[in-house]
């Protein structure tokens, strides 16, 4: 079983990495992933374990959670705002607060002296402004600290609690001890500015990591609310929630198609770009699928529909873009081994300095400001931020472009791919190919074709629907067929009229022992022969290329990546296809099954494949390959065997696929090698004494504000 749950309340890695190995202790819970940045938990877990205990686990920890199903987006949107309000009440307050004892801070340096700025150093009018400051505005920080060591699980509130109280009650013992003369022995204004530093930190932070999330919100927002359901003539608007599959929907110029369904009566001019990233509309008429989320553009139209709001194409690409935003890159992982025992490391640092100082100085008040500056600019935020921010930003930067990617680890490695594997048909072809040519030997041209097609009427490939259709478009009348078997990757054969058909290829023909009838298959057609005991005909089929195949193998090769052709095709039709876009390495005549085997044997020699294909007949191969790009129209695609899925089939969209993921992972190197360094270089400088609390708490709020702002940097880049 797995469960994906909203998490609130996390300030830090800490918190992540503490539900972690909190859950992970539970019977049953076989993995748990938390993303910070998303507020996001996944477990997979069996037996006894429910998705309730689970979740009390995770309130018991003083988090909030719920099911992410369960989440009300507009509410969800709305507490969100409520809490950046109360961030940024709380942020003004302090500021009122702590300026005061700033200015007078200032002024003393400057050599003011004068009754106003004595009032401002006055001992008891400082602590005034800074009790507030510390205990109400600061009491968040008390709290996570209380339940954080409750847990064992120190996070950064501890550092920030631990601190602020420092500086603020060493403040106090001067007062008491007579120590204090003018501003030598106050630090309240330290405190008050580590506080209101962080506070301004996290309210920059909230507002930027809303930013990263701005593409579930835009696919949302596509959710239409109403739709005018059409029964007996009559038109009546009712809540999208309460429509059913079979309902009859009207859409009218302008508006946004409310579900999926089937045009029944009516045509439009539709702008899909929500599904395939393309704004130029297509043509939709009577017997075209329409989806929830697009845009009906001129005319007016009704629908059946065909999919539940949970069950929508844009509602199946929420979940992914969620589920993608919730999922780890690998590279993660040394940063969750490192704050996992980060904020442990930061207070024995701290120890050591006060007692380090201490010892050799003998300077009590210097030991203890240094202690506090080791203490409130260490962040643990930064490196959980580094990974997810950027992957946050990465997906919802493809999903706007018609891309939706798993998650962290297909991004990561996608970022690795240096071999692309195309499938031939639906992939680089249109995958709707069409007879050109036909020839019948010795029997009636006519009664063969209706026959053939009557066969193919029951076969899903894509060469005997160019079958049916030629049939078709003759108006030809079609016998009853019984008795259908399929050879994979070959043909198929049935009872037509009560007489045996064999379709299918050169290899079909020669495994049933029917002779050659001499003819001479042509190298850029494929050839599909109809016989029963001998050969009665022959069909000559051709798919065209797609328009965007010459120039997306280009962009890949550009790459420096290796590009592979595979297909079921004969070496000349496969040869010829592969000349016509650019690709020279073609495995061909090869079945279905034996496409993974294939993949198996590049992956042998070391390489790091790529599998591009129609997602349903390919799903072996994509499976297989360490990245599985599957082309499809969103709909009826299979997602769970790809790590990324093209709903609208742009090969272009493959390039752009991988550029996206070296882009994202190149923030993420460069997120964590900042986010390192911070700490590597700003613990032992403050621990030195190079560094006093007030400027330590600054460049602890400003680091996870850079590592969130480098991440949304991803969006100004073009993919395509």
């Amino acid at each position: 079983m797995n469960t994906t749950i909203k998490v609130t309340g996390m300030s830090c890695a800490s918190c992540s990495s503490r539900i972690e190995r909190t859950l992970m202790k539970i019977d049953g819970v076989e993995s748990v992933n938390v993303n910070l940045a998303a507020g996001i938990a996944s477990v997979s877990y069996s037996g006894a374990v429910t998705d309730s205990f689970i979740m009390e686990k995770i309130r018991e920890l003083n988090f909030g959670a719920e099911p992410l199903e369960k989440v009300d987006p507009e509410k969800d949107k709305k507490d969100a705002q409520k809490r950046e309000k109360r961030q940024l009440i709380s942020l003004i307050v302090s500021v009122v607060l702590t300026l005061p004892l700033i200015a007078g801070m200032v002024l003393n340096w400057l050599g003011i002296h004068n009754s106003f700025v004595m009032i401002l150093h006055n001992r008891y009018f400082q602590l005034i402004l800074a009790t507030p400051v510390q205990f109400i505005i600061g009491f968040p920080f008390y709290k996570g600290s209380y339940h954080s060591l409750k847990s064992k699980s120190p996070n950064m509130d501890v550092l920030i609690a631990l601190g602020t109280s420092a500086a603020y009650f060493f403040s106090i013992y001067n007062i008491i001890s007579g120590s204090v003369s003018g501003m030598n022995g106050l630090y309240f204004e330290s405190s008050m500015t580590i506080i209101t530093l962080i506070l301004l930190g996290k309210y920059l932070e909230t507002k930027a990591k809303s930013k990263t999330s701005s593409a579930v919100d835009k696919l949302l927002d596509l959710q239409v609310k109403n739709a005018h359901l059409y029964v007996d003539g009559e038109i009546t608007d009712i809540c999208v929630d309460n429509v059913k599959k079979g309902d009859i929907l009207v859409v009218r110029p302008g508006e946004t198609i409310p579900l999926d369904g089937e045009i029944i009566y009516g045509s439009s001019d539709i702008n899909e770009a929500m599904l395939t990233g393309e704004s130029t509309a297509v043509f939709k008429e009577s017997g075209a699928s329409v989806y929830g989320g697009t845009l009906n553009i001129s005319g007016g139209f009704r629908l059946k529909v065909t999919a539940s709001k949970d069950e929508t194409a844009l509602s199946n690409i929420i979940r992914l873009v969620r589920d993608a935003q919730g999922n780890k890159a690998p590279i993660q992982r040394l940063a969750d081994k490192i704050s996992a025992v980060f904020v442990p490391a930061i207070l024995i640092i701290a120890i050591l300095t006060f007692v380090l100082w201490l010892v050799f100085t003998g300077d009590i008040t210097r030991a203890v400001i240094n202690a506090v500056s080791a203490l409130v600019i260490a962040c643990p935020c930064s490196l959980g931020l580094a990974t997810p921010t950027a992957i946050m930003v990465g997906t919802g930067l493809g999903a706007e472009n018609g891309i939706l990617i798993k998650g962290g680890e297909e991004l990561e490695n996608t970022s690795k791919t240096d071999t692309v594997i195309f499938d031939k048909t639906g992939t680089i072809t249109e995958g709707k190919p069409v007879v050109t040519g036909f020839y019948a030997f010795d029997c009636d041209e006519n009664k063969l074709i209706s026959a053939a097609a009557a066969a193919e009427s029951l076969s899903e490939h894509p060469l005997g629907t160019a079958i049916y259709n030629y049939a078709a478009e003759k108006n030809m009348a079609l016998p009853e067929v019984s008795e259908f078997t399929a050879y994979a990757g070959k043909g198929i054969s049935a009872s037509v009229g009560g007489e045996r058909l064999i379709l299918g290829n050169k290899r079909l023909m020669d495994e049933l022992g029917i002779p050659s009838c001499g003819y001479a298959e042509k190298p850029d057609k494929t050839t599909i022969y109809a016989a029963s005991s001998r050969i009665l005909g022959v069909f000559e089929i051709a798919d065209t290329v797609k328009k965007t195949s010459a120039e997306a193998v280009s962009r890949i090769a550009d790459m420096g990546i290796d590009i592979v052709m595979i297909t079921g095709d004969n070496d000349a039709v496969a040869n010829s296809i592969a000349r016509e876009v650019g690709i020279k390495t073609v495995i061909s005549e090869v079945l279905p099954g034996g496409k993974a085997d294939e993949i198996k044997k590049l992956q042998s020699n070391g390489k790091k494949c790529a599998m591009v294909g129609d997602g349903i007949n390919d799903a072996p191969a994509l499976a297989q390959a360490e990245v599985g790009i599957a082309m499809g129209n969103g709909a009826d695609i299979a997602i769970e065997a790809s790590s990324i899925t093209i709903p609208g089939g742009d090969l272009l969209l493959v390039p752009a696929s991988i550029k996206l993921s070296k882009l994202t992972m190149r923030k993420i190197r460069q997120n964590l090698f900042w986010a390192f360094i911070y700490n590597s270089i700003g613990v032992p400088f403050a621990a030195l004494g190079f560094l006093s609390p007030v400027i330590a708490g600054g460049a602890m709020a400003l680091s996870s504000v850079s590592v969130v702002s480098n991440s949304l940097l991803l969006k100004r880049k073009k993919i395509k």
